[in-house]
């Protein structure tokens, strides 16, 4: 398990190499308090595709301080991308890591050569007891976001390791997360994003709703819509065969391939 020093952090990443010449890569950006084992491996280890599954800084692995703007997580993730002489990517963001993604593809729009779009919006409010509750109740608060992450009937080892990583964060990086989640709005923007994408969004999702999706894919020009019927906001670990499905025939429709390719990586 690699990891890169970059812009002062010293960052971890899982990376699954495909043997296939030209294959792209993928990036994966997790969620608010998440860390790259919020990615099930059906999306980590993507047939086809070389994939790198971040710890944002202070997240799992990687070193750091709390960021709380989109736009400073948004520079994190490009001096990644610089480190590892990764050019172009097809970014993969869930919930924050959807916006940061959505940040990255209106800077640095050489940069990204797909957008995947999971449980995520064009602006993500917080409400004020978890905003407020990160930092006077730390273990309640991350048991009631927790409540709120799975659809009903969602495998109890799931959630209970949902937690577990939730709870290794700590209570000063969670809260930075939320507060540039909530201070995050592009919903007049996202019309800019000229990069193919793909929107996927859960019937069941109660942290960021289906009609956050249904905005997304209506605004950004040429935008798919892939709803997950039953799908929670942790619908990629919930019905992991059916989001990485739709990631890899979106992947796959991506031309040229090559020219999304990890050109080379420092750290084996």
């Amino acid at each position: 398990m690699p990891y890169l020093d970059s812009g002062g952090c010293r960052l971890f990443y899982a990376h699954s190499r495909s043997r296939r010449s030209g294959a792209p890569t993928l990036l994966l950006i997790h969620g608010a308090g998440g860390n790259h084992l919020h990615w099930p491996p059906e999306l980590r280890r993507l047939p086809g595709a070389s994939v790198c599954a971040l710890d944002l800084p202070g997240h799992g692995r990687s070193a750091g301080p709390a960021r709380r703007t989109i736009a400073d997580h948004a520079s994190a993730v490009i001096g990644f991308l610089d480190t590892a002489h990764i050019t172009r990517a097809v970014l993969v963001g869930h919930s924050m890591g959807g916006a940061i993604a959505q940040w990255i593809a209106l800077t640095h729009p050489n940069r990204v050569g797909g957008l995947v779009l999971i449980g995520t919006g064009a602006r993500l409010r917080v409400a004020p007891a978890i905003l407020n509750g990160v930092l006077t109740d730390f273990e309640g608060t991350i048991d009631f976001v927790n409540s709120c992450l799975w659809a009903q009937g969602a495998p109890g080892e799931l959630i209970r390791r949902a937690r577990r990583i939730l709870a290794e964060t700590s209570p000063e990086v969670m809260y930075g997360d939320y507060v540039a989640c909530d201070t995050f709005d592009v919903m007049g923007r996202v019309g800019e994003i000229a990069t193919p994408t793909l929107v996927i969004t859960g019937t069941a999702d109660r942290l960021t709703p289906h009609k956050y999706g249904v905005y997304l894919a209506d605004h950004i020009p040429g935008a798919r819509l892939f709803t997950v019927e039953g799908g929670g906001h942790m619908m990629v670990l919930e019905q992991p065969d059916v989001v990485g499905q739709a990631v890899a025939e979106f992947v796959s429709s991506l031309v040229p391939a090559a020219s999304i390719a990890m050109t080379r990586t420092t750290a084996q």
